[in-house]
Parts: C-alpha cells; structure tokens; sequence
C-alpha cells in the first residue's frame, strides 16, 4: 500500500517545452471599403471630379468594382495597400499641386481608417473640364419635388 516514508518524486512540468502555434490575426477589408474613404476625400479636393461611366451604366446603376475610377490592391504579406484613381481636373487647375493635395489626403485618410501601410496613390488625370461644369458637379443638386414632400411639407391639392 501508501508508505508514508517513501516520498513519490512528482515531476514538475516545465511549460517551456510546450510549443503553442503561434496566434494569427486576420482581417479582411473590402474594395468598398477604401472606395468609400477615397470618395470621402475627393470631396473635400476642389477642382475635380470622378470619371463618369458611360450613358447606360449610369441608367441602370451598375458598375463592375462599385464606383468606377477608384481601384485598391491589397498586399497581405506587408499589411500595404496601393490605390488607384482616375479624376477630371478643371480648367486652369495646376495638375502637379492637386495630385500631391489628392495624395496626401488619401493616404492619410487610409492609414487612420484602416491601419494599413499606403505604399502607392497614383492619380490619373483623364480629363480636363470647363470652369461652369466643374461648378456644377461641386454645387449641391436641388431636391426634386418628390423628395421636398417627403421631408415634411404636406400634401395639398391647391394649385
């Protein structure tokens, strides 16, 4: 039976030797995601505006990557992103100054939000256009008569 004399020799384990697979942490982020903080800061830069698709996408509402003219390219193994963006410029606007003003918020803008490392924004310049165009997109558009009666006006038949 249990000689209280003889003492048992309890091996200790050391935990040292155990060897624990390394955590891994991953997070996904999606194109609409980075679109949507590039539009964020594209409306803040005056003197430009997105490329617009063509007649029909625009009809339907469809375009293939979300908003057309704003491309991002994830790299996992360097938590980096490169992003992509095609913009008309007005007239009279000096390209080298709103390509670094552009650059500059974009990045900023990414790394805050997402915590990614910006490795490249590059800005495509498509187009050129008129002074009272560029005014037009910048200005906020009217209301139609539709959305005026939803917002609290009441519905009257007097003409």
């Amino acid at each position: 039976m249990f000689d209280p004399k003889i003492k048992a020799d309890k091996k200790k384990i050391d935990t040292k030797e155990f060897e624990l697979p390394e955590t891994v942490f991953i997070r996904d982020i999606e194109n609409k995601v980075f679109q949507s903080i590039v539009l964020q800061c594209l409306s803040e830069v005056p003197g430009i505006s997105l490329v617009e698709g063509n007649f029909i996408d625009h009809l339907l509402g469809r375009s293939a990557e979300g908003v057309k003219g704003i491309y991002a390219d994830q790299d996992d193994k360097n938590q980096s992103v490169n992003i992509k963006v095609e913009v008309n410029i007005s007239y009279g606007i000096e390209i080298p100054e709103k390509a670094e003003e552009i650059q500059s918020k974009i990045a900023e803008q990414i790394t805050q939000i997402t915590g990614l490392h910006v490795s490249s924004v590059h800005v495509v310049f498509k187009n050129v256009i008129s002074v009272e165009r560029a005014h037009k997109l910048n200005q906020p558009q009217t209301p139609s008569p539709l959305l005026a009666a939803k917002s609290g006006e009441e519905y009257t038949d007097e003409f």
